[in-house]
Formats: C-alpha cells, sequence, structure tokens
C-alpha cells in the first residue's frame, strides 16, 4: 500500500471516530442513549368531522377565578354516608352578546352616539379539570364514579351562583365603559354613551 493510499485510509478512520465520538454525546445529551429498548416511533390517525360552524359575537369582558374546597355527602339509611371531597378550580365568564344589537340601538346626534347594548351576561362557568382534583372519597365503593360526578356538578353549580352573587354582571357593565367605550369613541370620533335595555341573562340548564 503506497504512502498516500494509507493517508487516506488513517483520514478515513479518523472521521469514522469523530463522527461515532459526536453520535454518542449526542445521544447521550437527549437521553436516547438510555432508552434503546422503548419505542420512539409513534403513530396516531384522526377522523376529525367539522359538523357545525357558529358565528360567535360575544364580547368577553370579565372572567372570575375560583378556587373551593367542596364537600359532598349523600345521606343513605342502614350504612354509612358516602363522602367526597374535591379540591376545585373553576371560572365564570362574563360578556356582552354584540349579535343583538340592531341600527335601532345606535343614535347620533351632533357630538354624541348613544348606545343601547344588550344586558350583560353569565355566558359560561364552567370548572378546570386540570387543575381540580378527587381529595378523598368514604365509603362509596362501586359508586365512587357517581358519587365524584355529582360533587363535581354541585361544585359548578356554586361557580355559577358565586359568580352571580359578587356582582359579575355589574362589573360587566364597567368593563364595558372602560373598554369598548373608548373603542367606540376613536372609531367615531364622538362622544359615545352606553345604556342597557334589557335583564341579565345566564346560561341555559344543561
Amino acid at each position: 500500500m503506497t504512502t498516500g493510499l494509507r493517508l487516506l485510509f488513517r483520514l478515513g478512520i479518523f472521521v469514522i471516530l469523530i463522527f461515532g465520538v459526536i453520535s454518542v454525546w449526542e445521544s447521550l445529551k437527549t437521553g436516547k442513549w438510555f432508552s434503546l429498548g422503548e419505542t420512539q416511533d409513534t403513530q396516531t390517525t384522526h377522523a376529525m368531522v367539522l359538523e357545525e360552524v357558529q358565528a360567535l359575537g360575544k364580547l368577553e369582558l370579565v372572567r372570575y377565578n375560583f378556587k373551593d374546597i367542596v364537600e359532598h355527602e349523600q345521606i343513605v339509611q342502614w350504612f354509612p354516608n358516602p363522602k367526597a371531597v374535591l379540591i376545585v378550580q373553576g371560572e365564570a365568564i362574563g360578556c356582552i352578546d354584540l349579535t343583538k344589537i340592531t341600527t335601532s340601538d345606535v343614535s347620533a346626534e351632533a357630538d354624541t352616539v348613544v348606545v343601547h347594548l344588550p344586558e350583560p351576561e353569565l355566558c359560561s362557568y364552567k370548572i378546570d379539570h386540570s387543575k381540580s382534583k378527587v381529595y378523598n372519597t368514604e365509603y362509596a365503593f362501586t359508586e365512587q364514579a357517581k358519587l365524584v360526578e355529582a360533587a363535581y356538578r354541585q361544585a359548578e353549580k356554586q361557580i355559577q351562583n358565586s359568580a352571580l352573587e359578587m356582582g359579575i354582571l355589574e362589573q360587566t357593565k364597567k368593563n364595558a365603559n372602560q373598554i369598548l367605550k373608548p373603542v367606540l369613541e376613536k372609531i367615531s370620533g364622538k362622544k359615545v354613551v352606553l345604556r342597557y335595555r334589557m335583564k341579565g341573562t345566564i346560561p341555559a340548564p344543561r
């Protein structure tokens, strides 16, 4: 073997070693070296169908966040009462449905625009299950799932009641004046007066 060929051969071996060291180092950094027995590839299929398209015109103006410790107990005869204790986080959102505004709700004078808005709504209230958990259950046995589900329903109902009692609808009005009014004044170039025309609403029972 000539000197040139030997030099090329050694250079090739050196390059291979360098790439081998780099490959091992990258595997160590990413953890792949220790997970050779695990499946690295996954395959997921979907059958997504668009069922409905809705026009959204509800302007969300305030969100109340709640945290609650819920003790839910079912009264039974002859046996200890099944009980569930939950740590619940949830939210309620106040909004105004702008799709209900018509041309007759807007009147303009020389330097003033009067807009009659629909009354604010409690447009949604729900539990954040990703931040909620079952702390404890007692005497539930095979009915544990039903007991926990009933406890969550009561917790969600309490979020609705608490939001209304704490004045979320009035806060929605205040925020409309702080957020919506300046925008309308900038667009119209006139002073804007916001008024309301109906009683507040809450979502229909589920």
